[in-house]
């Protein structure tokens, strides 16, 4: 194999490859900068596909998850492709761990399964410190379930369980938690 074929090669199946990992969450400009702890600081957004669901322009309504006020804006159902229209609403309730509680909003889905979404998290009781955050962006539905990733690495993956979504959450070290997000709109 010459040099310029193993180089399309390596450039192609990369490409592949690329296109199937999960699109990272990136926080919100108006968040300030300390609502994100540095372990879940996230780098600036990629530029959207054009089949890609673009995020709400207009300010809905807002909910309090794991201590932090979060807006949302759903999308109509009926705008939704069908295979798609399970993912659609809020779903909290969740806890990866005793200390961390955690909540997802799935705003809208395109007809290629990009997701717009936002991840909230933050401590479960009034002694924990640590810091939550609200991180927005985008994941993809695939073989039903809803996949995304933030900068660390860490990989989240939601499948429905009856009414319910069951997340799993395995981290950069490869610790791995699993939650049921309680469908709550």
């Amino acid at each position: 194999m010459t040099y310029r074929a193993a180089a399309l090669l390596m450039a192609l199946t990369s490409g592949a490859a690329l296109a199937q990992q999960p699109t990272p969450l990136v926080p919100t400009p108006d968040q300030p900068a300390q609502t994100v702890p540095p372990s879940e600081q996230l780098p600036p957004p990629p530029s959207p596909s054009p089949a890609a669901a673009a995020p709400p322009t207009e300010v809905g309504p807002n909910r309090d998850f794991c201590g932090q006020t979060v807006s949302y804006q759903l999308a109509d159902p009926a705008s939704v492709p069908a295979p798609y229209r399970q993912f659609i609403g809020l779903w909290s309730d969740a806890a990866w761990t005793p200390e961390l509680c955690a909540a997802l909003i799935v705003e809208s889905v395109a007809p290629d399964g990009t997701a717009t979404i936002t991840y909230a998290f933050g401590p479960i009781g009034s002694g924990n410190q640590k810091p939550g955050g609200i991180l927005h962006g985008t994941g993809i539905i695939q073989d039903d379930e809803l996949k995304f990733q933030n900068n660390d690495g860490s990989q989240y993956g939601f499948k429905p369980f009856y009414s319910d979504l069951v997340g799993h959450l395995t981290t950069a070290k490869g610790d791995t938690y699993e939650a049921i997000f309680k469908k709550t709109f």
